[in-house]
């Protein structure tokens, strides 16, 4: 049974999440835009999902280019925890993880750190 909560409170987690990032990962972020959807529909347990250009993968050519965005996936998410406490863990994890995947880290390396 998923853990109730509004979108809003989700919403707020989300950028508690984001604030917890260090301030110069921060600033290095470009281009990159950060929502919430209620779940992915080609694949509904996905909690997180980054879309873009990654940092590392950037040459000159790169500009106009639409912001990259990583999406947090509610639904999933509430689905995935327990209680409140695991959401609030799960949601920071879960930027986490999507804002290394901006920095070019991959999933294997994310998986052998931890963060996987």
């Amino acid at each position: 049974m998923a853990v109730p909560m509004t979108p809003d409170r989700f919403d707020e987690l989300v950028g508690d999440a984001l604030d917890l990032v260090p301030a110069p990962l921060a600033a290095a972020m470009d281009n990159v835009v950060v929502l919430v959807e209620p779940r992915n529909d080609e694949e509904p347990e996905l909690l997180g999902l980054y879309e873009g250009v990654a940092l590392t993968e950037r040459t000159a050519d790169y500009a106009g280019e639409l912001p990259d965005r990583i999406t947090i996936y509610r639904d999933a998410v509430l689905d995935f925890c327990d209680d409140e406490e695991q959401v609030v863990d799960e949601v920071a994890i879960t930027v986490v993880h999507e804002i290394a995947h901006h920095f070019g880290i991959s999933e294997e390396k994310l998986h052998d750190l931890g963060w996987g």
